[in-house]
């Protein structure tokens, strides 16, 4: 796969692209990562990539000529490469887009600056794509998270085939407590389950701890996500079991208002 990343700043890049994830990835020939530099493009003496905003206003708007000029460089590199440029109006990235995105040959992130690109820009490229609601100074940090989350789907770049499967959102819903040595750690115990070796009772664990987990801090996950019968019934039988806590407890009523009669 083609991770490409069109940047006014590639040195930004290195140490991305040569540890963790990409750097594995690339050295076992699986994932090829460049930066192109934007300014390469850019005509005149000072190679100028940023000019005034036409109507007046804050701040430069990149021009287009450079951004142009890079985006056909990205596409003679790799020709069937997806061009994504990084913008708060696009589609907002998911693990789900991630998983898009590693079935394909090729990515190229084109990444802003200032106030943003040339309006026209946005004819040369494939998508819109958004990290989030909130404001970054460039799009090199939002692309390298997509190309993180990407790489790390590819096949062969984990060392471990499940690992990827088995973590936040991919099943819709958030992980389920990891825990590891020491078996006691600020007077707190692992779950006796992690240690029985039942692997039926470890996996029933998990899955409960991951929807109770998910219930706890991202309901939100739920609106989009149907439950299997076997989450339904574990969460039916949950609150039954809440309720019958809630009405064996006396739960005491508001204070009656003191005065004088």
């Amino acid at each position: 796969m083609f991770l490409t990343a069109l940047t006014l700043f590639p040195e930004m890049f290195s140490g991305l692209f040569t540890t963790g994830v990409l750097g594995r990835g690339a050295a076992a020939g699986i994932i090829t990562c460049r930066a192109v530099n934007i300014r390469d493009f850019a005509s005149g003496r000072h190679m100028v990539t940023d000019d005034r905003p036409f109507g007046g206003g804050s701040g430069m708007v990149m021009k287009p000529e450079p951004l142009a000029g890079a985006i056909a460089e990205a596409r003679r590199l790799c020709p069937v490469a997806r061009v994504a440029l990084l913008s708060p109006r696009g589609r907002p990235f998911s693990q789900a887009v991630a998983r898009e995105y590693a079935d394909l040959d090729g990515l190229t992130l084109v990444c802003g600056r200032y106030e943003g690109v040339d309006e026209r820009i946005t004819d040369l490229v494939d998508e819109d794509l958004s990290l989030g609601d909130f404001i970054l100074s460039g799009g090199e940090p939002a692309a390298m998270v997509v190309m993180d989350a990407v790489a790390r789907l590819v096949p062969g770049v984990l060392g471990n085939a499940e690992s990827a499967g088995d973590e936040s959102f991919e099943n819709g819903l958030l992980e389920h407590p990891q825990y590891t040595r020491p078996r006691e750690f600020l007077g707190e115990g692992v779950p006796e389950v992690l240690l029985s070796g039942d692997h039926g009772a470890v996996d029933a664990w998990r899955k409960k701890a991951s929807l109770l987990r998910t219930l706890a801090d991202r309901p939100d996950l739920f609106r989009d996500r149907p439950l299997d019968k076997e989450e339904a019934d574990l969460l039916r039988r949950w609150k039954r079991e809440i309720d019958e806590v809630l009405a064996a407890q006396t739960v005491p009523g508001p204070a009656a208002p003191s005065g004088h009669g």
